[in-house]
């Protein structure tokens, strides 16, 4: 049983609930915050600074996520005390995902300034990447719904959006990392990653030691 916290706190409180590992969410992460026991403000902690925090925390095993998408993040997440690494944009690209054409040329083109964390579109609040719809509602985001109130008012929209092939008026989850995501099978790309990560693992182990 794995769960997801975006607080010390709501880590400490799923270690008393029983669960075998512990997702820290960053607020890098793309897609829904897992904020549970206060206004999703308060989880909105950054990967470099909550994962060590978490780890100091609890004794469960501690899964990094949030903003990891090639070796360097996953051997960072590894020195913060990580047990494992949590992707989720950078395996969207996979050629094996099902990740609709234009949602994957959306995030081959995004910035990492381009995301935001919004209600507008579920009524959860979720990083995603700006759209046509996001700005036309931006200023209208304490007007949203609640889950899935909100989800059942841009659903139709949504699927419209996609069957046109288009990200107009659809949730593009995405993660701030998103600049960094490639296109390869889903083994290419975990191989690649391994490359990665021990590549800078062994670069770092060659610096000289500061005395």
């Amino acid at each position: 049983v794995l769960g997801c916290a975006t607080t010390v706190g709501e880590a400490r409180a799923l270690e008393q609930l029983g669960v075998d590992a512990i997702i820290a969410q960053g607020c890098e992460a793309g897609g829904h915050r897992g904020t549970f026991a206060a206004p999703f403000e308060a989880g909105m902690i950054g990967t470099l600074a909550l994962v060590p925090q978490v780890v100091d925390a609890v004794r469960v095993p501690v899964i990094a996520a949030g903003g990891i998408a090639d070796g360097r993040a996953i051997a960072a997440a590894f020195a913060l005390g990580a047990s494992a690494v949590q992707i989720g944009t950078a395996l969207a690209m996979a050629r094996e995902s099902a990740l609709p054409s234009a949602h994957r040329a959306a995030i081959l083109r995004a910035r990492a300034d381009e995301t935001r964390v919004t209600r507008l579109f579920s009524g959860r609040p979720a990083r995603v990447l700006r759209n046509r719809m996001f700005d036309a509602l931006a200023g209208a985001e304490a007007d949203a719904a609640e889950f899935p109130v909100q989800l059942s008012v841009t659903q139709t929209l949504a699927r419209a959006s996609r069957e046109r092939d288009s990200v107009d008026d659809a949730p593009v989850w995405t993660g701030q990392a998103a600049p960094l995501a490639r296109e390869r099978s889903a083994a290419e790309l975990v191989d690649l990653l391994a490359t990665e990560t021990f590549a800078t693992i062994h670069r770092l182990s060659d610096r000289p030691s500061i005395r």
